[in-house]
């Protein structure tokens, strides 16, 4: 199981960086994506920003500088007609060497139904983004060769551990600074020195937070996002958490004796696992050999939580680069699932899911498998 493991988080980085280099230096392969219909009655309309945290330095640079971190908004064009403090809240992280732009018929989605999503970058985690100069700032070459390390066959489970956690260490700092600047923002209906934007953004981005219920917060993330939504969603002014396939490596607290401890406290938040069928049967596998996989510890703490898989889906079938570009995403190893479908009723579930714990529409139930 442990081999499994660090194959799973290697095959991710790997699929991670092929797709996003290749969105970034477009091919014959690329094929004209108009992304997804929505099924809401809002345009989505779209903002950018660049947060600076004055608490963190910048790790990967040596000139002093402190950490950004680059956030995106989908929220509905109507922004200036809508109630004050009506639309929830729903924060997306990337996974590893991802780009904001990973999940974009999903953010659109939940847009055109009334949320606010703002999907964050990751800098030098992320393939690549902008800093606050205009300066393009690329994939971490150290970041890449330690992804790479983990997948010897002889790496100890603590040398993994050792790798995984700065990892997670520092995307769990980004969304919780994000998320308590937001907050902030949205108390004081105003952007403090720590908000970096375009001056013809600033209307934008103040009645987008005048319209934003901070009483009704979503984090999600694919992959190593994934795993950070679900670590920072043991605050208690998250709702409600997805989880999209990734493998829940914030939960690790360490190894003692070769064996992974995992956090063993109840989840309170409402949790939805999603996963492709390997990933499925790799938490299986990992139960019937009593491996302490920190995703089953924690589906099995949590106070509300929902398993599903889809069957004959890869890892990159929840992101949009199937439909993007078939030939890359068929040679990453994807599923036989149709991508439109497989998207679009992950999509589905997603809504459904943050309407029941945002909205307080309906009830929530799903399928073990789709």
């Amino acid at each position: 199981m442990k081999s499994n493991k660090k194959t799973f988080i290697v095959l991710f980085c790997i699929a991670g960086f092929l797709i996003f280099a290749v969105c970034m230096f477009r091919t014959f392969v690329i094929r004209d994506y108009k992304g997804r219909k929505t099924t809401g009655k809002y345009e989505i309309a779209q903002a950018s920003a660049i947060l600076i945290d004055e608490k963190r330095l910048e790790t990967f640079e040596q000139d002093g500088s402190n950490r950004e971190v680059p956030l995106h908004f989908y929220f509905p064009n109507n922004i200036n007609d809508l109630r004050e403090k009506s639309l929830p809240l729903v924060i997306f992280s990337h996974g590893a060497f991802g780009y904001y732009q990973s999940n974009t018929s999903t953010y659109m989605e939940l847009a055109s139904h009334g949320y606010v999503v703002v999907s964050l970058d990751h800098p030098y985690h992320s393939f690549f983004t902008k800093d606050t100069a205009g300066k393009t700032i690329t994939v971490d070459p150290e970041f890449f060769k330690s992804a790479m390390s983990i997948g010897s066959s002889d790496a100890l489970e603590s040398e993994v551990y050792d790798i995984t956690s700065k990892w997670m260490e520092l995307r769990i700092s980004d969304m919780n600074f994000v998320l308590d600047e937001l907050i902030e923002a949205g108390k004081d209906n105003a952007l403090s020195d720590a908000w970096f934007f375009d001056e013809k953004d600033k209307n934008i981005l103040t009645s987008v937070l005048k319209a934003t219920d901070f009483d009704k917060i979503g984090l999600m993330g694919h992959s190593m996002g994934g795993a950070t939504a679900v670590t920072v969603g043991r605050r208690a002014d998250v709702s409600a958490v997805i989880d999209i396939d990734g493998t829940m490596l914030g939960e690790e607290k360490g190894v003692v004796d070769g064996v992974v401890i995992v956090n063993e406290e109840p989840y309170e938040t409402p949790l939805l696992a999603i996963a492709n069928e390997e990933h499925h049967q790799s938490e299986i596998e990992a139960a019937e050999n009593s491996y302490a996989y920190a995703n089953n510890v924690i589906m099995k703490n949590a106070r509300c939580g929902y398993e599903i898989y889809f069957k004959n889906a890869g890892h990159m079938n929840f992101t949009d680069l199937p439909l993007i570009s078939p030939v890359i995403a068929n040679m990453l190893g994807t599923g036989s699932v149709d991508p439109g479908k497989c998207i679009d009723t992950m999509n589905g579930i997603i809504l459904r899911f943050y309407d029941c714990y945002l909205k307080n529409e309906g009830g929530f139930s799903v399928e073990e498998s789709y």
